[in-house]
């Protein structure tokens, strides 16, 4: 049996910015490789890999990807995995910042072996993470928004925490203010920092 490939994924990826584009197509290429029979797929607005059951998934943000293992707890050693980003490898900016293409092809097999097998991931009790501190800038300018503050308010931790830690990874003074003008419209808005890439409702245009 061979696999299928979505042109959704296709159109993803071209879709994504050009740092992005190569390593995107690099993890396609080494899970094709790695499982013959994978199967594409989009979900939650991004490429997904299944094989009796989801395998993997990655994507592509403004500034950096990620990738992951639907069980990586029982595939990758505990110390290998990142949590610095979504997925499990930290913020891929580069193919530098990838583990060796033979090391990510054994992780495809064991994640391919497991699903076959049918073993499940343990469920570990997860700690809630504080919701962070806005930056002196950004807390200036919530006094000048109230629709900007409260919405930000209103959102779960894990949402502050991506608009503040867009701001305060700006390396240029210009680039903080920009992001820091974007933040305040898009929460007047009520949308979250990455409501581009989020899976619109069915029938949706």
């Amino acid at each position: 049996m061979t696999g299928h490939r979505d042109p959704r994924v296709d159109a993803y990826i071209a879709k994504s910015a050009d740092f992005a584009q190569p390593i995107l197509a690099h993890l396609r290429e080494v899970v094709h490789e790695a499982c013959p029979e994978v199967e594409e797929t989009i979900k939650w607005g991004m490429p997904h890999f299944t094989h009796h059951g989801l395998l993997c998934g990655m994507g592509a943000f403004s500034e950096h990807c990620t990738f992951g293992f639907w069980k990586a707890s029982l595939i990758m050693e505990q110390e290998a995995i990142s949590r610095e980003a979504m997925g499990h490898f930290g913020c891929i900016r580069s193919l530098r910042d990838l583990p060796a293409r033979r090391t990510l092809a054994r992780y495809v097999k064991e994640a391919a072996r497991l699903n076959e097998a049918g073993k499940k991931a343990p469920r570990k009790p997860r700690t809630a993470r504080p919701a962070p501190t806005p930056p002196p800038d950004l807390a200036a300018a919530f006094r000048r928004n109230r629709a900007a503050r409260t919405a930000f308010e209103d959102m779960s931790p894990s949402h502050q925490r991506e608009y503040v830690e867009w701001i305060t990874e700006a390396r240029r003074p210009e680039t903080r203010e920009r992001r820091l003008a974007t933040t305040l419209e898009w929460l007047a808005e009520g949308k979250p920092r990455n409501w581009k890439h989020m899976q619109k409702p069915a029938g949706s245009r």
